[in-house]
Protein backbone atom coordinates (compact mmCIF):
# COMPACT_ATOMS: atom_id res chain seq x y z
CA UNK A 1 0.00 0.00 0.00
CA UNK A 2 2.82 2.07 0.56
CA UNK A 3 4.87 1.64 -2.44
CA UNK A 4 1.19 2.03 -4.33
CA UNK A 5 1.54 5.76 -2.46
CA UNK A 6 5.06 6.14 -3.24
CA UNK A 7 4.49 5.54 -7.08
CA UNK A 8 1.62 7.88 -7.45
CA UNK A 9 3.45 10.51 -5.78
CA UNK A 10 6.16 10.15 -8.60
CA UNK A 11 3.81 10.19 -11.36
CA UNK A 12 1.96 13.02 -10.45
CA UNK A 13 5.35 14.77 -10.41
CA UNK A 14 6.07 13.66 -13.45
CA UNK A 15 3.17 14.70 -14.92
CA UNK A 16 3.97 17.94 -13.33
CA UNK A 17 7.25 18.41 -14.79
CA UNK A 18 5.82 17.92 -18.65
CA UNK A 19 3.72 20.66 -18.62
CA UNK A 20 5.87 22.68 -16.92
CA UNK A 21 8.74 21.31 -19.05
CA UNK A 22 7.49 20.02 -21.94
CA UNK A 23 9.95 17.86 -24.32
CA UNK A 24 9.54 20.32 -27.14
CA UNK A 25 13.03 19.36 -28.51
CA UNK A 26 12.07 15.73 -28.74
CA UNK A 27 9.45 15.89 -30.06
CA UNK A 28 8.93 18.98 -32.53
CA UNK A 29 9.97 18.74 -35.88
CA UNK A 30 13.14 20.06 -37.31
CA UNK A 31 13.66 23.60 -39.21
CA UNK A 32 14.67 23.75 -42.73
CA UNK A 33 15.41 27.66 -43.44
CA UNK A 34 14.10 28.61 -47.05
CA UNK A 35 16.25 31.78 -48.52
CA UNK A 36 16.16 33.04 -52.24
CA UNK A 37 18.96 34.13 -54.14
CA UNK A 38 17.50 35.28 -56.72
CA UNK A 39 18.66 38.74 -59.44
CA UNK A 40 22.14 39.98 -59.04
CA UNK A 41 24.63 38.98 -56.34
CA UNK A 42 25.93 42.09 -54.51
CA UNK A 43 26.73 43.18 -51.33
CA UNK A 44 23.33 43.97 -50.02
CA UNK A 45 22.58 40.45 -50.99
CA UNK A 46 25.40 39.46 -48.68
CA UNK A 47 24.04 41.11 -45.49
CA UNK A 48 20.46 39.47 -46.31
CA UNK A 49 22.37 36.21 -46.26
CA UNK A 50 24.54 37.07 -43.10
CA UNK A 51 21.01 37.31 -41.01
CA UNK A 52 19.89 34.71 -42.32
CA UNK A 53 22.45 32.15 -41.71
CA UNK A 54 22.50 33.47 -38.28
CA UNK A 55 18.89 32.80 -37.37
CA UNK A 56 18.93 29.46 -38.59
CA UNK A 57 21.92 28.87 -36.29
CA UNK A 58 20.35 30.89 -33.66
CA UNK A 59 17.46 28.37 -34.19
CA UNK A 60 19.22 25.20 -34.37
CA UNK A 61 18.07 24.51 -38.11
CA UNK A 62 18.39 21.22 -39.55
CA UNK A 63 19.30 22.69 -43.31
CA UNK A 64 19.31 25.72 -45.16
CA UNK A 65 17.59 25.35 -48.77
CA UNK A 66 19.24 28.56 -51.13
CA UNK A 67 16.35 28.66 -53.92
CA UNK A 68 18.98 30.09 -56.58
CA UNK A 69 17.99 31.89 -59.71
CA UNK A 70 20.48 34.01 -60.75
CA UNK A 71 22.49 35.58 -63.77
CA UNK A 72 25.44 36.35 -61.52
CA UNK A 73 26.59 39.05 -59.96
CA UNK A 74 29.89 40.66 -58.19
CA UNK A 75 33.01 38.86 -57.31
CA UNK A 76 33.81 40.39 -54.08
CA UNK A 77 29.94 39.85 -53.46
CA UNK A 78 30.21 36.01 -54.02
CA UNK A 79 32.86 35.51 -51.83
CA UNK A 80 31.41 36.68 -48.80
CA UNK A 81 28.72 34.92 -49.45
CA UNK A 82 30.85 32.06 -49.73
CA UNK A 83 32.99 32.53 -46.64
CA UNK A 84 29.22 32.80 -44.92
CA UNK A 85 28.47 29.08 -46.10
CA UNK A 86 31.12 27.49 -45.53
CA UNK A 87 31.74 28.91 -42.11
CA UNK A 88 27.99 27.46 -41.16
CA UNK A 89 28.03 23.57 -39.71
CA UNK A 90 23.92 23.49 -40.97
CA UNK A 91 23.54 21.56 -43.98
CA UNK A 92 23.25 23.60 -47.22
CA UNK A 93 21.30 22.60 -50.22
CA UNK A 94 21.54 24.52 -52.91
CA UNK A 95 17.92 23.98 -55.63
CA UNK A 96 19.16 25.57 -58.63
CA UNK A 97 15.18 26.86 -59.36
CA UNK A 98 15.90 27.57 -63.39
CA UNK A 99 19.69 28.86 -63.46
CA UNK A 100 22.90 29.22 -61.82
CA UNK A 101 25.08 31.60 -63.76
CA UNK A 102 28.82 33.14 -62.97
CA UNK A 103 28.36 34.01 -59.39
CA UNK A 104 25.44 31.73 -59.03
CA UNK A 105 27.34 28.60 -60.09
CA UNK A 106 30.11 29.89 -57.43
CA UNK A 107 27.48 29.83 -54.93
CA UNK A 108 26.11 26.52 -55.94
CA UNK A 109 29.51 24.76 -55.63
CA UNK A 110 29.49 26.08 -51.99
CA UNK A 111 26.97 24.02 -51.00
CA UNK A 112 26.86 20.93 -49.98
CA UNK A 113 24.44 19.28 -52.06
CA UNK A 114 23.11 20.74 -55.14
CA UNK A 115 19.38 19.66 -56.99
CA UNK A 116 18.44 21.09 -59.94
CA UNK A 117 14.96 21.57 -61.83
CA UNK A 118 14.58 19.52 -65.10
CA UNK A 119 14.80 22.90 -67.06
CA UNK A 120 17.80 23.83 -64.63
CA UNK A 121 21.38 24.87 -66.11
CA UNK A 122 24.47 25.78 -64.30
CA UNK A 123 27.68 27.25 -65.64
CA UNK A 124 28.71 30.26 -67.67
CA UNK A 125 31.09 31.70 -65.16
CA UNK A 126 33.46 34.16 -66.82
CA UNK A 127 34.93 37.17 -64.77
CA UNK A 128 33.85 40.70 -66.48
CA UNK A 129 34.62 43.90 -65.50
CA UNK A 130 32.27 46.87 -64.61
CA UNK A 131 32.31 47.83 -68.11
CA UNK A 132 31.20 44.10 -69.45
CA UNK A 133 34.20 43.58 -71.10
CA UNK A 134 36.66 40.36 -69.86
CA UNK A 135 38.69 40.86 -66.91
CA UNK A 136 42.30 41.14 -66.91
CA UNK A 137 44.39 38.33 -66.30
CA UNK A 138 45.13 38.62 -63.06
CA UNK A 139 41.47 38.60 -62.08
CA UNK A 140 40.57 35.57 -64.33
CA UNK A 141 43.08 33.79 -62.83
CA UNK A 142 42.45 34.44 -59.01
CA UNK A 143 38.51 33.83 -60.25
CA UNK A 144 39.18 30.53 -62.02
CA UNK A 145 41.36 29.19 -59.02
CA UNK A 146 38.48 30.11 -56.58
CA UNK A 147 36.02 27.80 -59.13
CA UNK A 148 37.99 25.25 -58.81
CA UNK A 149 38.60 25.48 -54.99
CA UNK A 150 34.88 25.76 -54.87
CA UNK A 151 34.67 22.35 -56.49
CA UNK A 152 37.41 20.09 -55.08
CA UNK A 153 35.83 21.26 -51.17
CA UNK A 154 32.79 19.42 -51.74
CA UNK A 155 34.43 16.65 -53.70
CA UNK A 156 33.60 17.51 -56.66
CA UNK A 157 35.70 17.50 -59.96
CA UNK A 158 37.59 20.85 -60.57
CA UNK A 159 37.79 20.76 -64.30
CA UNK A 160 33.84 21.46 -64.91
CA UNK A 161 34.21 24.39 -62.69
CA UNK A 162 37.43 25.25 -64.71
CA UNK A 163 35.55 24.94 -67.80
CA UNK A 164 32.53 27.28 -66.85
CA UNK A 165 35.05 30.15 -66.27
CA UNK A 166 37.63 29.57 -68.54
CA UNK A 167 37.05 28.79 -72.30
CA UNK A 168 40.33 27.69 -73.24
CA UNK A 169 39.24 24.48 -71.62
CA UNK A 170 38.35 22.00 -74.40
CA UNK A 171 34.57 19.88 -73.60
CA UNK A 172 32.94 19.62 -76.66
CA UNK A 173 30.26 16.74 -75.75
CA UNK A 174 28.65 19.31 -72.88
CA UNK A 175 29.23 22.03 -76.09
CA UNK A 176 32.55 23.83 -74.53
CA UNK A 177 35.00 23.36 -77.25
CA UNK A 178 37.68 25.52 -77.03
CA UNK A 179 36.38 29.58 -77.18
CA UNK A 180 32.87 28.58 -75.28
CA UNK A 181 32.23 28.74 -71.59
CA UNK A 182 30.52 25.32 -69.82
CA UNK A 183 27.01 25.50 -68.85
CA UNK A 184 25.47 22.38 -68.08
CA UNK A 185 22.08 20.96 -68.02
CA UNK A 186 20.37 19.75 -65.21
CA UNK A 187 20.78 15.83 -66.87
CA UNK A 188 24.52 16.96 -67.40
CA UNK A 189 25.18 18.38 -64.17
CA UNK A 190 23.61 14.80 -62.56
CA UNK A 191 26.07 13.09 -64.51
CA UNK A 192 29.41 14.48 -63.82
CA UNK A 193 28.63 14.95 -60.52
CA UNK A 194 27.52 18.59 -59.92
CA UNK A 195 24.22 17.59 -59.36
CA UNK A 196 22.97 15.21 -56.44
CA UNK A 197 19.25 14.44 -58.25
CA UNK A 198 17.14 16.92 -60.50
CA UNK A 199 13.76 17.58 -58.64
CA UNK A 200 9.86 19.10 -60.24
CA UNK A 201 9.35 21.77 -57.55
CA UNK A 202 10.64 22.18 -54.30
CA UNK A 203 8.02 19.56 -52.51
CA UNK A 204 10.09 17.12 -54.30
CA UNK A 205 13.50 18.49 -53.27
CA UNK A 206 12.17 18.08 -49.64
CA UNK A 207 11.19 13.98 -50.75
CA UNK A 208 14.49 13.66 -52.04
CA UNK A 209 16.94 15.30 -49.55
CA UNK A 210 14.27 13.35 -46.44
CA UNK A 211 13.11 17.00 -45.17
CA UNK A 212 9.78 16.89 -45.77
CA UNK A 213 8.56 16.17 -42.20
CA UNK A 214 10.41 19.57 -41.20
CA UNK A 215 8.92 23.14 -40.25
CA UNK A 216 9.60 25.33 -43.28
CA UNK A 217 11.06 28.44 -42.17
CA UNK A 218 10.41 30.91 -45.55
CA UNK A 219 12.89 33.95 -44.65
CA UNK A 220 12.27 37.34 -47.27
CA UNK A 221 14.46 40.16 -47.20
CA UNK A 222 12.72 43.42 -45.25
CA UNK A 223 12.22 46.60 -46.91
CA UNK A 224 15.26 48.03 -45.69
CA UNK A 225 17.40 45.31 -46.78
CA UNK A 226 15.17 45.16 -50.87
CA UNK A 227 16.43 49.17 -50.60
CA UNK A 228 19.70 48.32 -49.47
CA UNK A 229 20.49 46.07 -52.61
CA UNK A 230 19.34 48.79 -54.74
CA UNK A 231 21.04 51.55 -53.35
CA UNK A 232 24.80 49.34 -53.24
CA UNK A 233 23.91 48.16 -56.59
CA UNK A 234 27.31 49.71 -58.23
CA UNK A 235 25.00 50.73 -61.32
CA UNK A 236 22.87 52.52 -58.74
CA UNK A 237 26.03 54.44 -56.65
CA UNK A 238 26.72 57.16 -59.71
CA UNK A 239 23.43 57.90 -60.20
CA UNK A 240 22.69 58.59 -56.90
CA UNK A 241 25.60 60.39 -56.22
CA UNK A 242 25.00 62.41 -59.57
CA UNK A 243 21.51 62.95 -58.08
CA UNK A 244 22.70 64.52 -54.85
CA UNK A 245 25.54 66.52 -57.15
CA UNK A 246 23.09 68.24 -59.35
CA UNK A 247 20.59 68.93 -56.67
CA UNK A 248 23.33 70.90 -54.67
CA UNK A 249 24.38 72.71 -57.59
CA UNK A 250 20.69 73.69 -58.52
CA UNK A 251 20.58 74.55 -55.02
CA UNK A 252 23.68 77.17 -55.05
CA UNK A 253 22.40 79.27 -57.65
CA UNK A 254 18.81 79.27 -56.30
CA UNK A 255 18.06 82.12 -53.13
CA UNK A 256 17.63 80.13 -49.59
CA UNK A 257 17.12 76.75 -49.49
CA UNK A 258 14.85 74.75 -51.57
CA UNK A 259 13.78 71.31 -53.30
CA UNK A 260 16.94 70.98 -55.35
CA UNK A 261 19.17 71.04 -51.45
CA UNK A 262 16.59 68.74 -50.20
CA UNK A 263 16.60 66.58 -53.62
CA UNK A 264 20.47 66.32 -52.73
CA UNK A 265 20.60 65.75 -49.06
CA UNK A 266 17.87 63.03 -49.94
CA UNK A 267 20.03 61.52 -51.90
CA UNK A 268 22.97 61.79 -50.09
CA UNK A 269 20.76 60.32 -46.82
CA UNK A 270 19.82 56.98 -49.34
CA UNK A 271 23.26 56.67 -50.01
CA UNK A 272 24.55 56.12 -46.32
CA UNK A 273 22.03 54.32 -45.38
CA UNK A 274 21.52 51.59 -48.08
CA UNK A 275 25.62 50.87 -46.91
CA UNK A 276 24.85 51.07 -43.85
CA UNK A 277 22.18 48.41 -43.54
CA UNK A 278 24.50 46.51 -46.20
CA UNK A 279 27.19 46.69 -43.76
CA UNK A 280 29.49 48.53 -46.12
CA UNK A 281 29.37 52.22 -44.22
CA UNK A 282 30.04 52.31 -40.11
CA UNK A 283 29.30 55.12 -38.21
CA UNK A 284 32.45 56.43 -38.70
CA UNK A 285 31.81 57.57 -42.13
CA UNK A 286 28.79 58.92 -41.48
CA UNK A 287 30.42 61.20 -39.05
CA UNK A 288 33.06 62.18 -41.10
CA UNK A 289 30.57 63.07 -43.69
CA UNK A 290 28.69 64.91 -41.45
CA UNK A 291 32.13 66.68 -39.46
CA UNK A 292 32.31 67.66 -43.67
CA UNK A 293 29.35 68.95 -44.13
CA UNK A 294 29.75 71.37 -40.88
CA UNK A 295 32.77 72.55 -42.48
CA UNK A 296 31.65 73.73 -45.62
CA UNK A 297 28.42 75.59 -44.09
CA UNK A 298 31.04 77.08 -41.48
CA UNK A 299 32.80 78.50 -44.61
CA UNK A 300 30.08 80.80 -45.29
CA UNK A 301 30.77 82.71 -42.05
CA UNK A 302 34.39 82.01 -41.79
CA UNK A 303 37.15 83.52 -44.39
CA UNK A 304 39.96 82.52 -46.49
CA UNK A 305 38.94 78.76 -48.16
CA UNK A 306 40.83 76.63 -45.77
CA UNK A 307 37.70 74.99 -43.76
CA UNK A 308 35.65 74.31 -47.06
CA UNK A 309 37.89 72.67 -48.52
CA UNK A 310 38.73 70.54 -45.57
CA UNK A 311 34.98 70.02 -45.18
CA UNK A 312 35.13 69.08 -48.75
CA UNK A 313 37.77 66.03 -48.56
CA UNK A 314 36.40 64.78 -45.53
CA UNK A 315 33.01 64.34 -47.57
CA UNK A 316 34.93 62.48 -50.40
CA UNK A 317 36.36 60.54 -47.96
CA UNK A 318 33.47 59.31 -45.95
CA UNK A 319 32.03 58.49 -49.25
CA UNK A 320 34.91 56.45 -50.29
CA UNK A 321 35.26 54.53 -47.03
CA UNK A 322 31.36 53.55 -47.42
CA UNK A 323 31.41 52.38 -50.77
CA UNK A 324 32.18 48.44 -51.15
CA UNK A 325 34.75 49.09 -53.55
CA UNK A 326 37.67 52.27 -53.54
CA UNK A 327 37.83 52.17 -57.22
CA UNK A 328 34.38 51.79 -57.94
CA UNK A 329 33.73 54.87 -55.51
CA UNK A 330 36.15 56.90 -56.76
CA UNK A 331 34.50 56.61 -60.81
CA UNK A 332 31.27 57.15 -59.34
CA UNK A 333 32.20 60.27 -57.29
CA UNK A 334 34.16 61.10 -60.45
CA UNK A 335 30.72 60.61 -62.65
CA UNK A 336 28.94 62.68 -60.05
CA UNK A 337 31.35 65.28 -60.35
CA UNK A 338 31.36 65.81 -63.98
CA UNK A 339 27.17 66.00 -63.73
CA UNK A 340 27.87 68.65 -60.96
CA UNK A 341 30.04 70.83 -63.61
CA UNK A 342 28.04 70.19 -66.83
CA UNK A 343 24.78 71.31 -64.47
CA UNK A 344 26.93 74.58 -63.58
CA UNK A 345 27.81 75.15 -67.57
CA UNK A 346 23.92 74.80 -68.40
CA UNK A 347 22.68 76.98 -65.61
CA UNK A 348 25.03 80.05 -66.39
CA UNK A 349 25.43 79.73 -70.62
CA UNK A 350 21.49 78.97 -70.76
CA UNK A 351 19.60 80.31 -68.00
CA UNK A 352 21.85 82.91 -66.90
CA UNK A 353 22.00 82.11 -63.80
CA UNK A 354 24.47 83.57 -61.20
CA UNK A 355 26.25 81.88 -57.81
CA UNK A 356 23.78 83.22 -55.27
CA UNK A 357 26.27 81.96 -52.55
CA UNK A 358 28.91 84.44 -53.23
CA UNK A 359 26.52 87.28 -52.15
CA UNK A 360 27.65 85.90 -48.53
CA UNK A 361 31.58 84.54 -49.46
CA UNK A 362 32.40 87.97 -51.35
CA UNK A 363 31.29 91.15 -51.46
CA UNK A 364 29.69 91.73 -54.58
CA UNK A 365 28.82 95.38 -54.73
CA UNK A 366 30.28 98.12 -56.58
CA UNK A 367 30.85 102.00 -56.61
CA UNK A 368 29.24 102.08 -60.21
CA UNK A 369 27.89 104.98 -61.56
CA UNK A 370 24.62 103.79 -62.26
CA UNK A 371 24.43 103.24 -58.82
CA UNK A 372 25.06 107.00 -58.30
CA UNK A 373 29.09 106.55 -57.60
CA UNK A 374 31.34 108.96 -59.44
CA UNK A 375 35.84 108.54 -58.60
CA UNK A 376 35.17 112.21 -59.53
CA UNK A 377 33.96 115.57 -61.19
CA UNK A 378 33.45 115.25 -65.05
CA UNK A 379 33.35 118.24 -66.57
CA UNK A 380 32.25 117.68 -69.87
CA UNK A 381 30.26 120.44 -70.29
CA UNK A 382 33.29 122.60 -70.33
CA UNK A 383 34.37 121.31 -74.05
CA UNK A 384 33.95 124.01 -76.72
CA UNK A 385 34.39 127.01 -73.81
CA UNK A 386 37.03 129.36 -74.01
CA UNK A 387 39.15 131.06 -70.86
CA UNK A 388 42.35 133.10 -69.65
CA UNK A 389 45.67 131.50 -69.19
CA UNK A 390 46.17 132.87 -66.26
CA UNK A 391 50.00 131.02 -65.81
CA UNK A 392 52.31 129.35 -68.60
CA UNK A 393 51.05 126.27 -69.62
CA UNK A 394 54.11 124.09 -69.99
CA UNK A 395 52.00 121.93 -70.53
CA UNK A 396 50.06 122.31 -67.64
CA UNK A 397 48.85 125.15 -65.45
CA UNK A 398 45.50 127.12 -64.53
CA UNK A 399 43.03 129.18 -66.68
CA UNK A 400 40.15 131.03 -65.89
CA UNK A 401 36.43 130.28 -66.86
CA UNK A 402 34.55 133.30 -65.57
CA UNK A 403 35.44 133.57 -62.29
CA UNK A 404 36.52 129.86 -61.14
CA UNK A 405 40.33 128.76 -61.84
CA UNK A 406 40.65 125.27 -63.15
CA UNK A 407 43.27 123.19 -63.65
CA UNK A 408 44.12 122.44 -67.41
CA UNK A 409 47.09 120.41 -69.47
CA UNK A 410 47.62 122.32 -73.38
CA UNK A 411 47.40 120.33 -76.29
CA UNK A 412 50.59 121.12 -77.75
CA UNK A 413 53.57 122.83 -76.35
CA UNK A 414 53.96 126.03 -74.36
CA UNK A 415 51.25 128.78 -73.60
CA UNK A 416 52.04 132.09 -72.08
CA UNK A 417 50.30 133.29 -69.23
CA UNK A 418 47.68 136.12 -70.32
CA UNK A 419 46.54 133.85 -73.65
CA UNK A 420 43.03 132.98 -74.31
CA UNK A 421 42.56 128.75 -74.56
CA UNK A 422 39.44 126.80 -75.60
CA UNK A 423 38.25 123.75 -74.12
CA UNK A 424 38.78 120.65 -76.48
CA UNK A 425 38.70 117.66 -74.55
CA UNK A 426 37.90 116.22 -71.22
CA UNK A 427 38.91 112.78 -69.99
CA UNK A 428 37.83 112.81 -66.36
CA UNK A 429 39.81 114.85 -64.22
CA UNK A 430 42.27 115.71 -67.49
CA UNK A 431 41.10 118.89 -69.43
CA UNK A 432 42.62 119.29 -72.49
CA UNK A 433 43.13 123.14 -73.81
CA UNK A 434 44.86 124.98 -76.50
CA UNK A 435 45.68 128.50 -77.87
CA UNK A 436 43.16 130.18 -79.34
CA UNK A 437 41.79 133.51 -81.02
CA UNK A 438 38.17 133.60 -79.86
CA UNK A 439 37.16 135.87 -77.86
CA UNK A 440 36.00 135.37 -74.42
CA UNK A 441 32.61 134.36 -73.35
CA UNK A 442 30.25 136.34 -71.20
Amino acid sequence: MRRRRILSYLLVIWMTLLLAFPLTSAFASSKVYHIPIHNEVERGLHAFLERAFKEAEENYAEAIILDIHTPGGFVNAAGDIAMLMDATDIRTIAYINKDAHSAGAFLALHAKEIYMVPNGTIGAAAVIDSAGNAADLKAHSAWVAQMEAAAESKNRKPIYARAMADASVDLPKFRAGKGNLLTLSASEAEKVGYSNGTVSNFQDLLKATQLNGSDIVPVEPTFAEKLARFITNPIIVPILLSIASLGLVVELYSPGFGVPGIMGLSALGLFFFGHMVAGLAGYEALLLFIVGLALVVAEFFVPGGIVGIFGGVLILLSLILAGANMMQMIIAIFIALVVAIIGMVILMKFFGKKLHVLNKLVLMDATTTEEGYVSNVNRTELVGKVGTAITPLRPAGTMLFGSERIDVVSEGGYVDAGKHVEVIKVEGSRIVVRQTEKDLEE
